[in-house]
Parts: structure tokens; sequence; C-alpha cells
């Protein structure tokens, strides 16, 4: 036998060894294109699965970075498990994308140096749209402190004063926290807006807003249902949600109007277009197939709702 003649055979063995095994094993089309690195097409069940960049598909999760103690925003039932606004609209997205969201506990003044250190895919915990935060400054002292993130905006919501049930010291506004002791979450937009209203009550000599901050709002609750505080400030969904479960709605009252109306967004680590952008399309889908209008309907917040995704609409 020539040496032609056995590497042919031993060719024709080898193609034949192959198809049989691909046969046993299901092979795919071998002419493929090989451009999609092995990634599953979208399916009907979940459209937009191709957006998402091809790490996060393959492992079909994405984690988020949530202060999980903020009803009705997000917080954890009788049972443990994770419910409330955020929560439901993140399966919703996750419907549209293919990929289940995992929530996983953490401070919220924590929450955006975790996404930095790729802790969390995303942060998604009522956190407000700010260009502070888009751009990575400290909003008391104006330093740049992070290279800041991107937001995909959900949901708009303003700041509230709440006081014990028939105790309000007199509170109506903002004014009337002058010389008054409050209480708030640390971080978070109303411990800027409490810090705001100090520098007024200063400037106008009408005593100093004592602020104490906690790691979460349930804390701060606790406190001023003890007495140790005059009156709380919080987003006008958590407020409006302790005023009305708290105590059988008997602990708790709003006080005055909200103010400072903003977006509330998914934040994404800057330079995470792909992501950002898929977090964009899925969340715009559930908007118009009417999802997201069940979701808000259900926690009673239709007053908050958004008619489109925007990317960083806060100012």
């Amino acid at each position: 036998m020539t040496r032609y003649m056995a590497t042919r055979r031993a060719l024709v063995a080898s193609v034949a060894a192959t198809g049989l095994l691909c046969l046993l094993a299901s092979c795919g089309d071998q002419t493929k294109d090989e451009a999609d690195d092995g990634v599953p097409s979208a399916t009907s069940a979940a459209p937009l699965a191709d957006k998402l960049p091809h790490a996060i598909r393959d492992k079909g999760v994405i984690k988020v970075g949530s202060d999980i103690a903020y009803p009705p925003v997000e917080f954890k039932d009788s049972s443990g498990k994770v419910v409330g606004i955020d929560p439901d609209i993140a399966d919703a997205l996750g419907k549209q994308l293919g990929v289940k969201f995992e929530f996983e506990n953490g401070t919220f003044d924590t929450l955006i140096t975790g996404l930095r250190a790729k802790r969390y895919d995303l942060a998604m915990s009522a956190m407000t749209d700010t260009k502070d935060r888009q751009n990575g400054v400290d909003p008391e002292t104006g330093k740049k402190v992070g290279e800041g993130v991107d937001f995909v905006d959900y949901f708009t919501v303003g700041v509230s004063i709440y006081t014990r049930k028939g105790d309000d010291q007199g509170i109506r506004t903002w004014a009337d926290l002058c010389g008054k002791k409050i209480v708030v979450q640390r971080g978070t937009v109303s411990e800027d807006r409490a810090k705001l209203e100090n520098t007024k009550c200063l400037k106008a000599k009408k005593g100093k807003i004592a602020t104490e901050a906690f790691d979460n709002d349930q804390q701060a609750q606790t406190r001023l249902r003890s007495g140790g505080a005059d009156a709380g400030v919080s987003d006008f969904p958590v407020a409006a949600y302790a005023a009305k479960t708290s105590g059988g709605g008997n602990d708790f009252r709003i006080v005055g109007d909200q103010v400072e109306a903003a977006p509330y967004g998914i934040a994404v680590a800057k330079g995470n277009t792909q992501l950002r952008e898929a977090i964009q399309a899925a969340l715009d889908a559930v908007i118009k197939n009417g999802e997201y209008k069940k979701i808000v309907a259900k926690w009673r917040v239709e007053a908050g709702a958004v008619t489109e995704a925007k990317i960083n609409g806060g100012t």
C-alpha cells in the first residue's frame, strides 16, 4: 500500500468517525458562522437576549446590589423572599433578556463602590439618578471621588417628611425642621436635602437641624418611633408605606408636600454600554407591553410611573 493510499484511507476513517460522534452528540451545523462564539440566538421567550454581553448570557444571571430594607421598593417578606417594586421590575426585565436577576444585600452607601469593584453587575435600590453620582462627585464637598456610573431611569419620586402620628412637633414644611432632630438613611438624597436645609437654617439663624443617619431606613423609623427624633425624611413611596403599615397605620404620618421629584435609576458601571443599552431596551419593552403598568399599580405608586427608559436623565 502506498503512503498516499494509507493517508487517504485514514482520512476517510477519521471523517466517518467524526460524523458518528456528531450523530451521537447531536452536533449542530458545522458550517455555521463561528463569529457568534457559540452563544445561542434570542428566542421568542427572551426576545432581547442577544443584546446582553456574552459573559452575562453564558452565566444566565445578573447580580444586583441592593439595600433590601426599603419597603415597598425592596424588602424581605415574612418568608424571607425579596419582594417589592424593584424585584418585580427586575423579574419583568429578566423575561425580556432571558436571565435571572439575583438581588444581593448591601448597605446603600457602598453599592456604587461594589459596582465599581465588580461585585455586582447592576445596582438597583431606589437610587436617585443625579449628576453627582453620574460624575462620581461628593455632593457635600464637590470633589471627585470616583468615576461615576450611568443610570437607566425607571421611576420618578420626591422626598417627604414624616412624623409620629399625633406628635408632629408643629412640623409642616422643611423650614419647620430648623432646631429639630431628624433621622435619615445614610448616603441618600434625603440626607443631602437635610444638609442643604440645615445650611439655610443656620444662615437664617433659626437653629441647627440635628441629623442622625442610619445604614437603612427601617433603623431610622425605629429611632423616630421610640421618640429619639422629631421627624424622618425619606423617599415619598417609603414614607407613605411606613405611614400606612407601621403599627397598623398608627405610628407615622406624612407632613407637607414631597419635594425635588427626580428619577430612580438602575446604576451600571461606566463603560459597560452594552449592558446599559440592554437594560434600557428591556425596560422600554415592559413599558410598551403593559407589564410595567401592572407592577406600579400593584404597589399603588402609579404617580411615579415613567413612559420611557431614559439614560442619565437626572440633574
